[in-house]
């Protein structure tokens, strides 16, 4: 199962928090925004079909979420679980952690915010676009 948004960059990505990494519908972030990566989301998880949040809601579901600028390319894998509400209308949260909230995504990824590509970053700095493909085994 694959979902597909899109998202852009902003002048103050700075990519550098250690357990997260977010996007979000909102226009505009400021410097400490340290997690966030991608604004101006084009959907959010609301607009996830039914069947693709059930499989979400479980544990043994393996998500990667794989992230394409112009010039970067990373691939971020994490997983589901039961407690994975999905709610939160404009924001997107990969956490390393096992911390769940209706922001969260997916928990236990193998990447943060100052692990991904440098090439990706640098293009979201520039406010490139950034095509971001969610994919569920």
């Amino acid at each position: 199962m694959i979902f597909k948004l899109q998202t852009k960059g902003h002048k103050n990505v700075t990519s550098l928090h250690k357990s997260t990494f977010e996007i979000t519908e909102d226009v505009e972030i400021g410097l400490a925004a340290d997690c966030i990566i991608g604004t101006s989301m084009d959907k959010s998880m609301s607009d996830f079909p039914e069947e693709f949040k059930d499989k979400i809601a479980n544990s043994n579901t393996k998500i990667t979420v794989i992230l394409d600028t112009e010039n970067g390319h990373d691939e971020i894998v994490g997983f589901g679980h039961e407690n994975l509400t999905l709610t939160h209308p404009t924001d997107m949260v990969s956490r390393t952690s096992d911390y769940t909230c209706s922001r969260t995504l997916m928990i236990k990824a193998n990447k943060a915010a100052r692990d991904l590509d440098d090439n990706l970053i640098e293009d979201l700095k520039n406010e490139k676009i950034m095509d971001v493909t969610i994919k569920l085994e």
